[in-house]
């Protein structure tokens, strides 16, 4: 198989639930996000580009790993420890194995990618989340899994559980009758930055 989304940004409406829903149940540190919410308009977020004389236009692009099907991140990785699992499509990190040295964040177009320098910190001196949340660990990258961990024990990824507006879908795109691939059949959909060749696993309406 292999996992992938599609983000109907008609639908989104810039309420950040999916960035808080994936901090929370993936228990992340202090000040890192594994998905932010973009606005497609003004310089500054929640603001419209063009004038009311003019017309103004306003939208939103939810942002995480695309789990690319050619990864440039596995590609530069010295250590293996950035690795393409081959049964699921998914881009993922040991962190075992990542020394820290930074090369896949460089390499990623996405800029999706967080290093820890120091031992995580969190806001609340308890855990939140789910109870096989991803380890944090210091001096090595993290990123957004898919929620490999809910989705191998048949939940959905976390961001698509609080969005109010159902902005996301999730399913294998190699199974034509999956909700992912009978929602961009026909459709005119992107992928971000697939100039750049990296053939990402995130479509948009």
């Amino acid at each position: 198989m292999r996992y992938g989304m599609v983000v109907d940004t008609k639908r989104c409406i810039g309420c950040f639930a999916c960035t808080v829903a994936c901090k929370s149940k993936n228990n992340l540190p202090n000040d890192m996000l594994w998905n932010r919410v973009e606005t497609v308009g003004g310089d500054f977020m929640d603001t419209p580009s063009g004038t009311f004389a003019t017309g103004l236009s306003l939208s939103y692009l939810p942002v995480a790993c695309q789990h690319c099907d050619n990864p440039f991140c596995v590609e530069v990785c010295p250590t293996g420890a950035s690795y393409k699992d081959e049964q699921t499509g998914r881009v993922l990190i040991d962190h075992e194995v990542c020394i820290g040295c930074k090369t896949c964040m460089v390499a990623c177009p996405y800029e999706v990618r967080q290093y820890n320098e120091n031992e995580p910190e969190y806001y609340l001196d308890f855990p939140l989340g789910d109870f096989d949340a991803p380890a944090h660990v210091a001096n090595t990258v993290e990123k957004c899994t898919f929620c490999a961990n809910r989705v191998d024990r048949g939940e959905k990824p976390s961001c698509m559980m609080l969005c109010p507006a159902r902005a996301r879908f999730w399913g294998d795109l190699d199974d034509p009758a999956s909700d992912v691939s009978r929602l961009i059949e026909g459709k005119e959909t992107y992928r971000l930055l697939e100039e750049k060749g990296s053939e990402p696993n995130c479509y948009y309406i």
